[in-house]
């Protein structure tokens, strides 16, 4: 049976590309958008539970609106719906936020009101600069948190270390609340890994499996039954959990021991990212 939160379709449409896979009365090809939210909430139903999160700038196929709400699927396979005002045709984005958090803002001065807050890895489109500041269709933000598209880091693991202290939100993918798998995908996703959003799916899509003789290493992964964790180095790992409700350092021995006697089991798999 096709993975839900993978197979774009629901009642009333179809993603063309499952033409063939299924039956249904309308296929079609989607529309690209972008959204325009800070954050947007990606439910599994129309005004359901939150699955994951979506950021500002972030590519997603439409394949309907309905009664307010937008079906889509987000550029890591995810699928679900989000407020119709969260997704517009918004411009090609140019840069990225590569710092936590920003701020656009109403003028290139950094005591003029705020408009909008932004998360790391948001996506805006640079039209022109002001001495520091980068103008957008958002606002003013400050150039010194920007970088230019493509997302190019080197280190996973240092990208995830920005989320130090964060609190742990079930489903979230911001600097204002991510869960153990967002804190993976954002990781990855810094270093243009591509990465999917649950840890699950992780599991079965990133990296090689270490053997049991191989000592743990910075950026590797560590798999529990529902729960992933960065390795910071050889004796800690770097993972948001509900443990501390944060995006916490942990002992790599003190976590097992804790995880296992909490009822989360042991270590299901370690994995090298290639």
């Amino acid at each position: 049976m096709s993975d839900p939160r993978l197979t774009p379709a629901n009642d009333r449409v179809a993603s063309a590309v499952l033409r063939g896979q299924m039956q249904h009365a309308k296929f079609t090809a989607g529309s690209a958008r972008r959204v325009c939210s800070p954050v947007a909430d990606l439910s599994r139903t129309p005004g359901g539970a939150r699955t994951r999160q979506l950021l500002m700038g972030a590519p997603v196929t439409c394949f309907e609106l309905y009664a307010g709400w937008a079906f889509v699927q987000a550029e890591d396979g995810y699928v679900g719906y989000l407020p119709e005002g969260a997704i517009n045709e918004a411009p090609q984005p140019t840069h990225w936020v590569h710092v936590r958090a920003s701020h656009a803002y109403t003028r290139a001065d950094l005591k003029s009101p705020e408009r909008l807050p932004l998360s790391h890895l948001s996506r805006v489109q640079v039209t022109s600069h002001t001495g520091t500041w980068a103008e957008t269709p958002l606002g003013h933000i400050p150039a010194q948190h920007l970088s230019p598209l493509p997302m190019h880091g080197s280190d996973p693991v240092a990208a995830a270390e920005i989320y130090l202290g964060t609190p742990y939100l079930w489903g979230g993918n911001s600097a204002y609340g991510i869960d153990c798998s967002g804190l993976v995908q954002a990781g990855c996703r810094a270093c243009g890994i591509d990465c999917p959003g649950d840890s699950d799916l992780q599991e079965a899509a990133l990296g090689d499996p270490l053997n049991s003789g191989q000592a743990a290493q910075r950026g590797d992964l560590i798999f529990w039954r529902g729960h992933v964790a960065w390795v910071l180095d050889a004796g800690h790992i770097l993972h948001a959990n509900a443990h501390s409700m944060s995006v916490a350092i942990e002992g790599l021995e003190a976590a097992v021991a804790r995880i296992d006697a909490a009822g989360g089991g042991p270590i299901t798999v370690r994995k090298r990212l290639r």
